[in-house]
């Protein structure tokens, strides 16, 4: 009843469920997010946070949210390109969660752009705030990952190569590319200049 089937722009098949929020609805939601409790840093994750910067592509969403009230809506939550078949009256809503399914069955699904650092407590009461997640059964929690990636421009050539022996290729996400066909088209330009180099 609050979430529709709809792909952003009607390209593709209408794969994503989205979740619709009105601007009361996206302010409550937000100031619970920004002020929920995050997991405690080990000493570690303390140290890499000193060493390096949140990646952009990757930054929690509480991070991003604390950027500014209208962030989330220029990111993971922008309403735009979304037609609500059941309402087309409606040219767009003030926030929109997507959903992206998890598994071929269609029984689980994950929200998109919602890495996080919050307590597990936490985001089963702020994710359940989106009016469309109310009663929703969460089977996992989100736990922030650690990209692990080289220095591209400094060590490696515009083939893929390493520039301190051009015969080890690099491709993916260590390379510093984000997104699943960023990181695939990295390994196929790898993988071409590998074999032209060989052959």
């Amino acid at each position: 009843d609050v979430a529709f089937f709809a792909s952003r722009y009607d390209k593709g098949d209408a794969d994503y469920i989205n979740c619709p929020m009105t601007r009361e609805q996206y302010d409550a939601f937000y100031n619970a997010l920004i002020t929920a409790k995050e997991a405690e840093l080990k000493d570690f994750d303390r140290e890499m946070q000193k060493e390096l910067k949140v990646f952009e592509g990757c930054m929690p969403v509480e991070v991003m949210a604390k950027r500014g009230r209208d962030t989330l809506l220029f990111g993971p939550l922008k309403p735009v390109g979304l037609n609500d078949p059941r309402h087309p009256e409606v040219k767009c809503y003030h926030a929109v969660v997507q959903l992206r399914r998890e598994d071929a069955s269609g029984t689980m699904y994950n929200l998109v752009g919602f890495q996080t650092n919050l307590k597990f407590g936490e985001q089963k009461r702020v994710f359940s705030m989106i009016p469309a997640l109310k009663n929703a059964e969460f089977l996992r929690y989100g736990v922030m990952h650690r990209n692990t990636f080289i220095d591209s421009p400094r060590l490696l050539n515009g083939d893929f190569s390493l520039r301190s022996n051009p015969l080890i290729f690099f491709g993916g996400q260590i390379t510093g590319v984000e997104g699943y066909i960023e990181s695939a088209s990295s390994g196929m330009v790898a993988g071409i200049n590998m074999a032209n180099m060989l052959l």
